[in-house]
């Protein structure tokens, strides 16, 4: 496992499916510079989603061959799929970032608090259940995928007062955007200064 420096954070963006987590922290990311540790899944591409840059897409028996390796800094199976972060990913961009960012369910969120405890920051994403379905529904999300996703919906938001940051994502994502990248701001500034 990668050993984080004194100054370097990992964000992690986590919240309900059809929250907006994901286009938020990418957008939030861009405005700071900052770069993304994609996962790696075994489940197939959405209609929207594109290998290498939402996930990497591989098959069962790649990702379990790179487990039985040791690859994965933490992996898990969701309704029937395999979902990863490689530790590799995540020691090649420290080389060259100190501060990154993940999207993560809310069960790949606990693990990274629980390996690197305050240098990781949670930002919960979250919108009510109507809003998450009409967006996956805009997605061309498969009917029965929507149906899984909210089925896990409740034990998502269950997950909200553990992490550090809140925030709602209804009507213009634009305002989350400004309030997420402010609050980030504050923590690189943070970092930038002496602690002598």
């Amino acid at each position: 496992m990668y050993e984080l420096k004194d100054k370097e954070r990992i964000f992690v963006f986590t919240g309900p499916d059809g929250s907006g987590r994901r286009s938020i922290a990418d957008m939030v990311g861009t405005t700071l510079g900052m770069k993304k540790v994609i996962s790696w899944t075994t489940r197939p591409p959405r209609p929207i989603e594109v290998d290498g840059q939402d996930y990497h897409f591989i098959s069962r028996e790649q990702f379990q061959e790179a487990a039985k390796n040791g690859e994965f800094l933490e992996h898990m199976e969701i309704d029937g799929h395999l979902y990863g972060i490689k530790n590799k990913d995540i020691e090649d961009m420290f080389k060259t970032y100190s501060c990154i960012y993940l999207i993560l369910n809310t069960r790949g969120a606990e693990i990274l608090k629980q390996l690197y405890g305050d240098k990781v920051i949670r930002l919960f994403i979250y919108a009510d259940r109507r809003t998450v379905q009409e967006r996956e529904r805009k997605k061309g999300v498969d009917e029965d995928v929507i149906r899984i996703h909210q089925s896990h919906y409740d034990e998502a938001m269950a997950y909200m007062p553990q992490c550090e940051h809140a925030f709602e994502n209804v009507g213009d994502m634009a305002h989350a955007v400004f309030d997420i990248t402010n609050l980030l701001e504050q923590y690189l500034e943070r970092d930038l200064v002496d602690k002598d």
